[in-house]
């Protein structure tokens, strides 16, 4: 194989940047079709009970109006709940839309306008009348945490809290250093750039094709089939690009179910697109209610670590996070108890959001070592340090690498940690309060099994296909530079097809396991057409390849040579010419390997180093300047990569001060659905934000020796703004995000 990599492991802008830019790139509700006709969803203005009445006459009075579909006329579905279950659904009885007169949530979808024209379908779903017979709701988890459950049964890919270790509440309470306290986490809703939708175009003889937001076309694809009883063949999804997801697309929702409904029914080409007030209909980042209780030697030594965790889910379905085993892997401690139960609202369910749970759990865990910290007098580093651990404690599993000690010794350095004055209120700038505050972060480093397909012409150029989707994270690029490097040529030489259900097998992209999965699977498929073209050039006449193994040769310039006499060379033309072909193709699949999975465990880490200046008057927070130090395995493209973990930061900037989801209690509804009350960090939030990559090999979390980064850019982030508010203003606020009235309040 080639000695070199020209391209992975070096920076590379994005192949599909262009399109993007240029307005070139087409999102699912920009497809067209003849005669495409436009739904709209009404929901209901309730959280909990029933429809009575619905009156449609206005509404089918205006004109261009096709039909409206309601529980009372919606076509036949599938009558079991498990086939409208997807890959990702947590156990229970996933929503029907339009099953039946039962209200579950509000903005619950009750009907679907369909006309010709977007704005006739929304003037008539506002004459829309409903009746309802309301009932009690509950949406406050403060009242609901107390008749919380633990899940009877456990979501996939989510681990159970381990069996406790040790007397963890009895060494805490012989502990001579004590942190106990709770930490809480807002609501949070995913508000991607591109709103949900669905174009389905009805391709005649009950076949469609379907663009779809999604970041599985393999799963919305098992769903639509499942859901209206169609065969696969006569299901097709494509979803090339995708405008941001961060997990809000796992799922189908809504608007995909009545899309393909409605062209199924009228045999039309149908676009349903959500609102931005209804993108808060749906799946969200659960609220959360951490207890944590530290108990350590005067050496700082930790002898008692409990953490418990309350969070909130649908009535319906029981969502579940990983929260609290974080704090069984990060640190050592003899004696641990973790806990994780739930509470019903009558809410949508929650759903996966950018490193779903461990931003959450991490949160109070790191705000809780910080308290130590200063209760011990040790610095934070030397803290994490002195309880540091080469082993998931958790499963007692020895890990494939971990760098954390690393991440910290050139964050540190990068940041400037040891110019730190460790008294709170001891450094300012001007009339502003300065702190600095640090946390760690983990989020675990998964590959799952996926395929890929792979054509080399004889033109020199290779096609890789893969139904792998790209939410952004630059998924097309990296695999164009691993099969680039694997034959010897320029990425312009390569094309990539993503984001589409009739490509290879791949599975939903998120975990931050694509780059692991697919990327294995792209290496896999091009050493597979290595293979066969040195074995077409071996049987050209005089080769001078004849009998060279794999391991002997290298692809560059359209030519296959020796590495031991790179003048000794077949083209690669000359070779298909030789077996009578003008191409050469490849299917593999890549599947995680036993020494991983099995008998160790895989995890990312970082050392996230937060400044903050606080307005002494005011009490309003500027973050200044984040290092984020991470150690992820190989890194595919610095410069995409960077992207991902500035983009996570950000994440966390967001988290810490300005996201939150509110709701009226009274109506049981989200109050701030839209981007003016729904805050998110903007340009003027962002200072310096520094990426460290801190180099770490690692040959068993995957073939390619990669880990992820999607996620890891977020998880230690709040916590380390967190700490550096304390550190500014000596006032430790525990509920997330932190405004300027919880500040004052503190």
């Amino acid at each position: 194989m080639l000695r070199n990599d020209p391209h992975v492991g070096s920076p590379r802008s994005r192949i599909d940047g262009v399109a993007k830019v240029a307005g070139r790139a087409t999102y699912a509700a920009e497809f067209d079709a003849p005669g495409l006709v436009h739904g709209y969803i009404v929901d209901s203005a309730i959280p909990r009970g029933r429809i009575v009445a619905l009156d449609l006459n206005a509404a089918l009075a205006i004109p261009g109006v096709i039909k409206i579909f309601t529980h009372e006329d919606r076509p036949k579905t599938a009558w079991f709940d498990r086939s409208y279950r997807d890959q990702v659904a947590p156990p229970g009885k996933p929503l029907r839309p339009l099953y039946d007169d039962r209200i579950h949530h509000s903005d619950q979808p009750i009907a679907l306008v369909v006309a010709e024209t977007l704005e006739a379908a929304r003037e008539a779903a506002s004459l829309i009348g409903v009746t309802y017979e309301r009932a009690p709701h509950e949406t406050d988890l403060e009242r609901a945490r107390h008749d919380s459950y633990v899940p009877p049964k456990k979501r996939s890919g989510i681990a159970p809290p381990p069996d406790p270790k040790g007397d963890a509440a009895g060494a805490f309470s012989e502990s001579p250093i004590k942190v106990s306290a709770e930490y809480e986490l807002a609501i949070e809703h995913h508000n991607p750039m591109e709103l949900h939708g669905t174009t389905v175009v009805w391709e005649g003889g009950g076949k469609i094709t379907v663009h779809d937001k999604t970041q599985g076309t393999l799963n919305t694809h098992g769903y639509i089939s499942s859901v209206f009883g169609l065969a696969s063949d006569d299901v097709r999804v494509v979803s090339p690009f995708v405008g941001g997801a961060f997990g809000s697309a796992l799922r189908p929702h809504h608007q995909l179910f009545l899309a393909v409904m409605a062209s199924l029914a009228l045999e039309r080409s149908v676009r349903v697109e959500m609102t931005r007030a209804q993108m808060f209909s749906h799946v969200h980042r659960p609220q959360a209610i951490n207890t944590v209780a530290i108990g350590a030697d005067a050496d700082g030594h930790i002898r008692s670590l409990q953490h418990n965790a309350v969070a909130a889910t649908s009535r319906y379905e029981d969502y579940q996070e990983n929260v609290v085993n974080w704090s069984g892997m990060l640190y050592h401690s003899d004696a641990t108890q973790l806990g994780y139960e739930l509470a019903k609202l009558d809410i949508p369910t929650p759903g996966d959001m950018r490193a779903p749970g461990a931003p959450t759990g991490l949160f109070a865990l790191e705000s809780a070592m910080d308290e130590l910290a200063y209760a011990t007098g040790i610095d934070p580093i030397e803290l994490r340090l002195r309880n540091y651990t080469d082993r998931d404690e958790n499963d007692d599993k020895p890990l494939t690498s971990k760098e954390l000690r690393a991440c910290y010794a050139e964050g540190a350095a990068r940041f400037g940690w040891s110019k730190r004055n460790p008294a709170p209120r001891a450094t300012r700038a001007g009339k502003e309060l300065v702190g600095w505050g640090m946390a760690s972060g983990v989020w675990e480093a998964m590959m799952m099994k996926s395929s890929a397909r792979a054509r080399l012409g004889r033109d020199g150029r290779l096609e890789i296909g893969c139904a792998t989707s790209d939410i952004g994270t630059g998924t097309y690029t990296i695999l164009a530079q691993i099969g680039a490097d694997a034959l010897g040529l320029d990425l312009d030489a390569v094309s990539v097809k993503l984001g589409d259900s009739s490509l290879a097998m791949a599975p939903i992209q998120g975990g931050s396991w694509t780059a692991a999965s697919s990327g294995s699977a792209v290496m896999l498929t091009c050493r597979k057409l290595c293979e066969t073209l040195l074995k077409y050039a071996g049987a050209v006449e005089g080769s001078p390849l004849a009998g060279a193994a794999i391991e002997d040769i290298a692809f560059g310039g359209g030519y296959i040579r020796l590495c031991t006499a790179p003048d000794r060379t077949v083209s690669i033309a000359d070779a298909l010419t030789a077996a009578g072909v003008d191409h050469v193709e490849a299917e593999e699949t890549a599947s995680p390997g036993l020494i991983g999975p099995l008998r160790h465990a895989s995890y990312t880490h970082s050392a996230v180093f937060a400044e903050v200046h606080v307005d002494e008057e005011l009490d309003i927070v500027r973050v200044t300047r984040v290092v984020s130090a991470v150690a992820a395995g190989r890194i595919l493209n610095p410069k995409t990569a960077r992207s991902q973990i500035m983009g996570g930061v950000v994440w966390g900037i967001g988290m810490a001060l300005h996201e939150e989801t509110m709701t009226d209690h009274r109506f049981g509804r989200f109050m701030n659905r839209n981007l003016g009350e729904y805050h998110v960090p903007v340009n003027a939030d962002i200072d310096g934000i520094e990426v460290i990559f801190v180099e770490e090999h690692d040959k068993k979390v995957s073939p390619i020796g990669v880990k992820g980064l999607g996620e890891i850019g977020v998880v230690g982030t709040a916590a380390a703004i967190a700490n550096a508010i304390f550190h500014a203003t000596g006032k430790r606020v525990r509920s997330l995000p932190i405004t300027v009235d919880k500040l004052m309040a503190a």
